[in-house]
């Protein structure tokens, strides 16, 4: 079984930055594609970012593209999210999840990932 633990999130004022950081248990990491999602409130989950399981392919929503960067570090089990020039649309819990697989054209929906951490919350004031 592989938990995801979230950190990092917190109030910021609009045009700062956050990093967010997932930390997965388990020894298969490495092979698993990693992805972020965020939920804000009264709204469906929404894809954030995704990324090969080593790496060298990323993925993003348009609404963060060229704002946020997702990385990993496969040796720590940990992936992350930096979150530039933030709006206060970026309001939401912000949920890491990962596949047990190489990065497909699903990596878009929710039902494609097999765990979850339990969120972490990033509030962005105007």
């Amino acid at each position: 079984q592989v938990q995801l633990v979230e950190s990092g999130g917190g109030l910021v004022q609009a045009g700062g930055s956050l990093r967010l950081s997932c930390a997965a248990s388990g020894r298969t990491f490495s092979r698993q594609t990693m992805g972020w999602f965020r939920q804000a409130p009264g709204k469906e989950r929404e894809f954030v970012a995704a990324i090969h399981r080593n790496g060298d392919f990323t993925y993003y929503a348009d609404s963060v593209k060229g704002r946020f960067t997702t990385s990993r570090d496969n040796a720590k089990n940990t992936v992350y999210l930096q979150m530039n020039s933030l709006k206060p649309e970026d309001t939401a819990v912000y949920y890491c999840a990962a596949r047990d697989s190489y990065l497909t054209t699903s990596y878009y929906y929710t039902s494609w990932y097999d765990y979850w951490g339990q969120g972490t919350q990033v509030t962005v004031s105007s």
